[in-house]
């Protein structure tokens, strides 16, 4: 029952990253690991801006 809950979480993260990598034009996802669990996701989007 518990390799099932630990299975279902990972899918949910890769998803959510997936999704993630699919919307950025231009930056980074960083994936922050602890213990062999993901316990961050954070995503930067840069943007040029020209004058």
């Amino acid at each position: 029952m518990i390799q099932k809950e630990i299975n279902d979480e990972l899918e949910k993260n890769l998803e959510l990253i997936k999704n993630m990598i699919a919307e950025l034009k231009y930056g980074n996802v960083v994936i922050v690991v602890q213990d062999g669990k993901i316990v961050q996701i954070d995503k930067t989007e840069k943007y040029g801006v020209k004058n």
